[in-house]
C-alpha cells in the first residue's frame, strides 16, 4: 500500500501551456476542417479588433498553400497598428495573457490563449516556429521567429532581425499538419464570407491552396465606434463578485464603492439600498462580509436600475445587417431588429441584434429527393464573429428551435427558406467552452433572443400570411370566374333574369366572400400571436420603466 509521503512525491504544478497542449480540443482545435479554420478565426478576430481600438479601417490578406498531405502554410497580414518588439512574444507566444480579458469592453477576443494555442499547435504538429514580421508605422519594423516553452508559458523568440522598410501592421506565417481544406459550410471561405456579412467596414482577401482569389469588399467607409470600458451592472452581478470587488476597490465607505464600481448607480439608488440594508453603508467595503454582501444583492433585485448604457454595446446596425444580407442572399423579405441593451448573470451588459430573410436565395441549399431544396440557415455571431462549430449547444440555436413557427406560417421551418441571423454583443460572451463556438444558454440570453425572434417572426409571419392569402385568394378567385358563366346561364333559364345582371351579383358576391376570407384569416394570426405580443409589451414597458428611474 503506498502511503500519503509516497504519493505527495508524485505531487507536480502543471503550467496553463502544458495543460492546453494536452486538451487542445478545449480550444477548439479538433476535427482536421474545423482545426484550420479555427486557426483562421483565431488570427482574423485579432486583427479586426487590433484595427478597431486603433481607429483604422481593416485591410486582411488570407492565404493558404497546401505543402503536403494534410499539410498547410497559412499566411495572414492586417494594416493595424502593430505589437511592439515588447508585447509581441507575450500576444502570440503566451497564453492567458493579453489585453482583453480585464476589461469589461465589447471585442470578439476576451481570454488571451487563442493566437498562441496556434502558435503552440504549429509547434507540436510540424515542429517549427511561427514566423512574424511586426511594425508600428515608425520606421521600426522586425521579423522573427516565435514559439513557446509549455513548462514555463513563456514564448521564445529566436531569428530576430531589424528590416528597413517601414510597414505598419502585422503579418503572421505558420504551418499546421493534419488539417484539413474543405469549401463547406465549416470551411475557411465560409467563415471569412459570413465575417464580411457582419464587418461591412473590413476588406478581406483571400487565396485558397487552389491559388482561386476572392475579395470581400469594404462597404461602409466608417471604422465602428470604439466601444467603451464599462462596470458591473448590479441586476446581474452576484455575492462572490460583490466580495470580490470590494476586497480591491479604492473607496474608503461602502457608499462610495457602490457608485463608482457599479453602472447605473445614482444618488437615489444608493439611498433606497441604504434603507434596505442591515448595516452601514459609510462601512469600509474590504471589511464586507458574505451576509452583508448578500443583503446588498437582496436590495439591487429590489432598486429599478436604468438598463445597461448602450455606449458599451456596438451592435453592427440595422442598416448595415439589411445591407449585407441584401446583397448576399436577395430576399423576397427581410426584418431586421436590435433589440434595447439587457444584462445577464454577473453584471454584464449584452444587447441582441436578429434579421429574418425569407425566399430568394435565403436559407441552406442542400441535396434533396427532388434535386437542390431549401433548409433553414442560422447564421451565429458573437461580436460580430461567426460561430460555425457547436451549433447544438449553442443559446442561439436553442432559442431558434424553441420558437413555435407555425404561429408565423412557417408550418417546417427547418424545410423553410429561411435565413436568421442572430449577432450577440456584450462586454462579455458567455461562450461555453474556451474554444468559443457556443453561447452558453443563460435564462437572462435565452429569453431575449426569444423575445427578438419572436418580434421579428410576427413582421415575417404577416408578410408570408399575406403571400399565402393572396395565392389562395388568386386560386379561389380563378374557380369562382371559371364557373360564373355556367352558372348565370342556369339562373337565366330558371328565372329568366337578365345575363349582365346576375354576373355582376355574382361578381359581386365573390369579391365580399374573398373580402370576408381575408378577414377571418388575419384575425385568426393576431390571436395566435397574442400570447408574443403580450411578453414583447411587457418587456418594453419594463425597459421604459426602468429608463424613468434611477
Amino acid at each position: 500500500m503506498v502511503d500519503a509521503e509516497e504519493l505527495s512525491k508524485e505531487f507536480k504544478e502543471h503550467s496553463v501551456a502544458e495543460f492546453f497542449k494536452k486538451n487542445k480540443q478545449m480550444l477548439g482545435l479538433y476535427g482536421k476542417v474545423r482545426t484550420l479554420t479555427t486557426v483562421i478565426h483565431e488570427y482574423v478576430t485579432n486583427s479586426l479588433d487590433a484595427c478597431e481600438e486603433a481607429n483604422i479601417l481593416p485591410d486582411i490578406d488570407v492565404k493558404i498553400d497546401e505543402l503536403g498531405s494534410e499539410y498547410y502554410e497559412i499566411t495572414i497580414k492586417d494594416n493595424g497598428p502593430g505589437l511592439t518588439e515588447e508585447t509581441v512574444g507575450k500576444a502570440l507566444g503566451k497564453l492567458l495573457a493579453g489585453t482583453k480579458f480585464h476589461r469589461m469592453m465589447q471585442s470578439r477576443g476576451q481570454q488571451g490563449i487563442g493566437s498562441s494555442g496556434c502558435t503552440m499547435l504549429s509547434q507540436m504538429t510540424t515542429g517549427k516556429p511561427i514566423k512574424v514580421i511586426t511594425g508600428t508605422g515608425d520606421g521600426k519594423t522586425i521579423s522573427l521567429q516565435l514559439s513557446i516553452d509549455p513548462k514555463r508559458n513563456e514564448p521564445k523568440i529566436a531569428n530576430k532581425k531589424d528590416l528597413t522598410k517601414n510597414f505598419r501592421g502585422l503579418a503572421v506565417q505558420a504551418k499546421f499538419k493534419g488539417v484539413l481544406y474543405r469549401d463547406s459550410e465549416q470551411g475557411a471561405l465560409e467563415y471569412l464570407r459570413r465575417t464580411a456579412i457582419a464587418n461591412p467596414h473590413a476588406q478581406i482577401s483571400f487565396r485558397d491552396p487552389a491559388g482561386q482569389k476572392i475579395t470581400f469588399k469594404r462597404t461602409l467607409n466608417k471604422v465602428p465606434e470604439r466601444p467603451k470600458v464599462v462596470k458591473p451592472h448590479p441586476k446581474g452581478v452576484t455575492v462572490d463578485e460583490i466580495v470580490t470587488l470590494a476586497k480591491y476597490t479604492d473607496s474608503r465607505k461602502v457608499i462610495s464603492f457602490l457608485k463608482k464600481d457599479f453602472d447605473r448607480m445614482g444618488q437615489k439608488s444608493v439611498e433606497s439600498i441604504g434603507k434596505k440594508v442591515q448595516f452601514d453603508l459609510n462601512k469600509d467595503p474590504r471589511q464586507l462580509g458574505w451576509d452583508e454582501a448578500e443583503q446588498l444583492i437582496n436590495a439591487f433585485k429590489e432598486v429599478d436600475f436604468i438598463s445597461p448604457g448602450g455606449d458599451a454595446l456596438r451592435p453592427i446596425g440595422e442598416a448595415q445587417v439589411g445591407k449585407s444580407l441584401q446583397s448576399i442572399v436577395d430576399p423576397e423579405f427581410l426584418t431586421v431588429l436590435t433589440r434595447r441593451p439587457q444584462v445577464y448573470a454577473g453584471g454584464f451588459p449584452f444587447q441582441v441584434e436578429i434579421a429574418i430573410a425569407y425566399g430568394g436565395k435565403a436559407g441552406r441549399t442542400v441535396s434533396g429527393a427532388e434535386g437542390m431544396e431549401k433548409r433553414l440557415e442560422i447564421m451565429r455571431f458573437a461580436n460580430r464573429a461567426p460561430l460555425l462549430f457547436d451549433a447544438g449547444n449553442c443559446a442561439i440555436t436553442k432559442s431558434v428551435h424553441s420558437i413555435d413557427w407555425k404561429r408565423y406560417d412557417i408550418k417546417d421551418v427547418d424545410k423553410a427558406p429561411l435565413t436568421v441571423l442572430v449577432n450577440f454583443v456584450s462586454v462579455h460572451i458567455p461562450y461555453t467552452g474556451a474554444g468559443k463556438q457556443a453561447i452558453a444558454d443563460e435564462d437572462e440570453v435565452i429569453e431575449e433572443i426569444r423575445l427578438a425572434l419572436m418580434q421579428s417572426g410576427r413582421k415575417a409571419g404577416r408578410y408570408i400570411s399575406g403571400k399565402r392569402k393572396e395565392r389562395e385568394k388568386q386560386l379561389k378567385r380563378e374557380l369562382f370566374y371559371k364557373y360564373i358563366p355556367e352558372i348565370v346561364m342556369a339562373l337565366n333559364e330558371l328565372t329568366g333574369t337578365d345575363k349582365k345582371l346576375l354576373q355582376k351579383k355574382l361578381e359581386t358576391m365573390v369579391l365580399e366572400k374573398l373580402r370576408l376570407d381575408e378577414a377571418e384569416e388575419v384575425e385568426e394570426l393576431e390571436e395566435n400571436s397574442t400570447e408574443e405580443n403580450k411578453k414583447g409589451e411587457d418587456d418594453e414597458g419594463k425597459d421604459k420603466k426602468a429608463k424613468g428611474k434611477k
